[in-house]
């Protein structure tokens, strides 16, 4: 493994503060089970030899003792396994979920500037899938280990205790099944784990760019190459985990191989001492029985530390986009919450990277509190990007942008978006009810506030007759709603708000005639006592401006 693969390592393993009390009691007791396993076996073989060697003139045998032992390593065994699986897994799910929260509290600052460089359906494979996949560090690389680490030892001794031969043939076995095998698996798993992980955030958003464009790419005849695309990443995740399970397949063959060699080599050693006397028959069974139980302590260490690769990759990519830098930083000292809301711009400068040409370069206006300012330009001219600058998604490097005489950059960017609501042609509904929709703006708003901002909306009408009402699915991305509909959800959404900034980014762009007017007359009620910015190149809507702004 190389020095990245160790950071990983201990980086995952430092995420695991916290879970350290549940995640000891699941080594505890799975190193238990395998004691208790092994000792099972290891006393039935005895017991049997001895039975059968007393039915048939053998020595005498006291019954009820060793009975009685087997029957609670049975009970132990069985109700150890239970706990075991019970504590190791809530430790996982546990661990599962305070990964998944740690890493999208670092993916929020950096939407969405970082964020959109990312395909959708990569994101969604690293949030869900590769974090997934840590499962198998924790629960099955982890938690064994360190069983094997407090098993392997007592079980050694005591090998020892009845057969030091026997204890250094189990040993060596150990060394090869338990320590050589897994580093092994993990040389042969790597290369294939990386490629398994790549492909499958890339699989996933090949699928997710087919199923949101179908249409488009069916009329522009791209469908059939994309596919091919997707088939193609496909093939190869499959030639990946091809390769893991042959690797699998290998290891596994190899351990069973060591531990029934074992078995012999034990046989070979302790049967010379039964027939001269030293050992009893009996004994020489639960010898036996005892090495060839004691690899069950690492026999899940191979084909665990060979999908340890996988999950390194996963967590490499994880890592790679939780490191990532945001596009801007929350100011050091925040400058208290603005009194008033008027806007004013001087000079000010916006480029999306250093070695990019300026999107904005020396932007001055004014927008008097409870003003509309009408923003229009050619495409390109940065109209969208100078409402992004408000909200702090994106940072401007030169120049002055102010809020009630406060630089909008020396204001915490939760507080500027708590400032904000935003209308755009483009607004996010997302698949669920219009209720739940409508209470992202105000978590706490009864039905009654719903029924009132749909209906300065002008869209209650239309809520009420459908069959559901309030609870009727939107769909994905809106499917179930006309492109009207959907505007006035979103405009409804802001009068919830009642935010004291409105920004509007193309709020009519594409509806006909009769539902722009409706979305316009809704929109004249929303911007009321609201500082607002509204870009547009239609003319209609540009009549609720009291000043117009032409970028270029």
């Amino acid at each position: 493994m190389n020095q990245q693969g160790w950071q990983d390592l201990y980086r995952l393993l430092g995420l695991a503060k916290g879970e350290w009390g549940w995640a000891l009691a699941g080594v505890l007791l799975t190193a238990g089970v395998i004691l208790a396993n092994t000792a099972l076996l290891g006393l039935s073989g005895w017991f049997i030899a001895a039975m059968a060697l007393a039915g048939h003139g053998g020595p005498g045998l006291d019954f009820f003792a060793p009975a009685a032992a087997i029957r609670g390593l049975a009970i132990l065994r069985a109700t150890g396994r239970y706990t075991e699986r019970l504590v190791t897994h809530n430790a996982t799910f546990r661990l599962l979920t305070k990964l998944r929260v740690w890493f999208y509290e670092r993916l929020e600052p950096l939407a969405p500037a970082v964020l959109e460089r990312e395909r959708d359906g990569d994101l969604l494979s690293r949030l869900r899938a590769d974090i997934d996949r840590l499962e198998t560090f924790y629960l099955r690389v982890a938690v064994p280990s360190a069983a094997a680490l407090l098993a392997v030892p007592l079980l050694l001794a005591l090998l020892a205790w009845l057969s030091p031969g026997a204890a250094w043939i189990e040993a060596a076995g150990l060394v090869v099944a338990g320590l050589a095998l897994p580093l092994w698996a993990l040389t042969l798993g790597r290369a294939p784990g990386r490629v398994a992980a790549a492909k499958r955030g890339q699989y996933s958003a090949d699928m997710t760019e087919i199923l949101r464009g179908h249409a488009e790419l069916l009329v522009a005849g791209a469908l059939t190459r994309i596919e091919a695309q997707a088939e193609t990443t496909a093939l190869a995740l499959e030639d990946a985990q091809r390769h893991q399970g042959w690797a699998s397949w290998v290891t596994g063959a190899v351990g069973q191989f060591t531990a029934q060699l074992c078995l012999w080599g034990t046989l070979v050693i302790t049967m010379p001492r039964a027939a001269s006397g030293l050992l009893s028959g009996p004994d020489v069974a639960a010898l036996a029985l005892l090495t060839l139980a004691g690899f069950e302590a690492v026999a899940g260490l191979p084909g665990a530390w060979q999908a340890l690769g996988e999950s390194l990759a996963s967590a490499r990519r994880v890592f790679e986009l939780a490191d990532a830098t945001p596009a801007l930083q929350e100011p050091a000292r925040p400058a208290p919450s603005p009194r008033r809301f008027d806007l004013h711009a001087e000079e000010l400068v916006m480029r999306y990277a250093p070695d990019l040409p300026p999107v904005l370069h020396g932007l001055r206006f004014d927008v008097p509190e409870g003003g509309c300012l009408g923003i229009t330009g050619p495409s390109g001219a940065g109209k969208s990007s100078l409402l992004s600058l408000l909200p702090r998604f994106r940072d401007y490097q030169s120049g002055s942008l102010q809020l009630g005489g406060v630089e909008v950059r020396s204001l915490p960017g939760e507080t500027l978006r708590g400032l904000c609501a935003m209308v755009t042609q483009r607004a996010h509904l997302f698949n669920t009810s219009i209720r739940e929709n409508l209470l992202i703006a105000k978590p706490d708003a009864d039905d009654t506030a719903l029924r009132d901002a749909l209906r300065e909306a002008a869209l209650l009408d239309e809520v009420l007759a459908m069959p559901a009402g309030l609870d009727t699915l939107v769909g994905e991305a809106g499917a179930a709603l006309s492109g009207g509909q959907m505007r006035r959800l979103a405009i409804a959404r802001a009068f919830l708000a009642d935010a004291r900034i409105l920004l509007l980014d193309e709020p009519t762009e594409g509806l006909d005639a009769a539902t722009e007017q409706r979305v316009l007359e809704a929109l004249a009620r929303l911007r009321q006592g609201r500082t607002t910015l509204l870009v547009s190149h239609r003319p209609q809507a540009l009549r609720l401006a009291d000043k117009i702004f032409t970028l270029s």
